[in-house]
C-alpha cells in the first residue's frame, strides 16, 4: 500500500510505480508503451474539455485526475527507458512558462503586445529546434479540422492570408462548384478543399471551426432526438416515414425551438 500521507503527487507517482514493477505489477499496466497509451490520452483531454462544456464541475475534477494520470504514465515509461522522468517534465514546463512571460518573471518592459509576445518567443523556440518553415511544429496528430485552422494561422503570420472574409466566401464557392463537377478520382480532393476553405471562412469570422462544429453537432443530435420524440408521441416510427414527413418533424422542433 502507498503512505496516503505523502503529497498527493508523490502518491500517484508511487502507485504507477508499482503498478508497473516487472514483478509485482498489474500485466496490463506493464504491458503499455507510449503508442498503446497515446489513444487513452487524446481520450481523456476531450473528456476534460466535454466537462468543462457542460459546466460539469464535479466531472472536471474526476477528467483532470484522469488526463494527470496519462502524464504520469508516460512519464513513467519514459524513466524506465532511461529517457526522463516526471520532475524533469514539471522542470521543463516550469522553464518554458517562465522564459514566455519575461513581464512576469524577468526584467522585460518592451511595450509588445502580450500575444505578439508569446508568439515571437514561441517562433524563437521552434527555430532553436531546427524549425526553417513557418508551419513547422503543427502536430500531425491534432483533429484535421483543427490542423486546418491551425496551418492556416500560421500562414497568417507571414502575410498568406485573405484581407477579409469575402475573399474566403469566394473561395468557398469555388470549391464547392469544383466538388460537384469533380470526377470520382477527384472527389476526395476536392471535398478536402472544400472544407480547408470553409475552414477559413469560418476562422476569418473570429470563430474557431471546431467550437462551431461541436455546436453545430449537438444541436443537430438536440434536433434529431426531439423528432424521433414527436414520432413516436403521434404513434409512428420515424425511420418509416418518407423523407417530406420527417422533414416535416424537422420543421416542427425548429418552431418549437424558436418559441423557447
Amino acid at each position: 500500500m502507498t503512505d496516503i500521507s505523502q503529497p498527493q503527487i508523490s502518491r500517484l507517482l508511487s502507485i504507477m510505480a508499482r503498478l508497473r514493477d516487472p514483478q509485482d505489477g498489474c500485466e496490463w499496466d506493464k504491458e503499455q508503451t507510449f503508442a498503446t497509451i497515446a489513444p487513452y490520452t487524446i481520450e481523456e483531454a476531450y473528456e476534460v474539455a466535454e466537462a468543462i462544456a457542460h459546466a460539469d464541475i464535479p466531472s472536471l475534477h474526476e477528467e483532470l485526475g484522469d488526463l494527470l494520470l496519462q502524464v504520469v504514465f508516460h512519464a513513467r515509461m519514459a524513466e524506465e527507458l532511461g529517457h526522463f522522468a516526471f520532475d524533469d517534465v514539471a522542470a521543463a514546463i516550469s522553464d518554458k512558462l517562465e522564459a514566455r512571460h519575461p513581464h512576469i518573471f524577468g526584467d522585460d518592459t518592451s511595450d509588445d503586445a502580450q500575444t505578439d509576445r508569446w508568439e515571437k518567443l514561441k517562433a524563437n523556440e521552434r527555430a532553436a529546434k531546427g524549425a526553417n518553415s513557418a508551419i513547422d511544429g503543427v502536430a500531425l496528430s491534432l483533429p484535421a479540422l483543427m490542423r486546418a485552422e491551425k496551418l492556416q494561422k500560421r500562414a497568417a503570420r507571414v502575410g498568406f492570408d485573405w484581407p477579409d472574409p469575402s475573399g474566403a466566401a469566394d473561395k468557398v464557392a469555388e470549391e464547392m462548384v469544383e466538388l460537384a463537377e469533380a470526377d470520382a478520382c477527384h472527389k476526395l480532393e476536392e471535398a478536402g478543399d472544400l472544407l480547408f476553405a470553409a475552414v477559413n471562412l469560418v476562422r476569418l469570422n473570429g470563430i474557431a471551426p471546431e467550437d462551431a462544429l461541436r455546436a453545430a453537432n449537438a444541436k443537430f443530435e438536440r434536433r434529431f432526438r426531439a423528432m424521433e420524440a414527436c414520432a413516436a408521441d403521434d404513434g409512428v416510427e420515424f425511420a418509416a416515414l418518407p423523407l417530406n414527413e420527417q422533414e416535416g418533424y424537422w420543421q416542427v422542433v425548429k418552431r418549437n425551438e424558436a418559441r423557447s
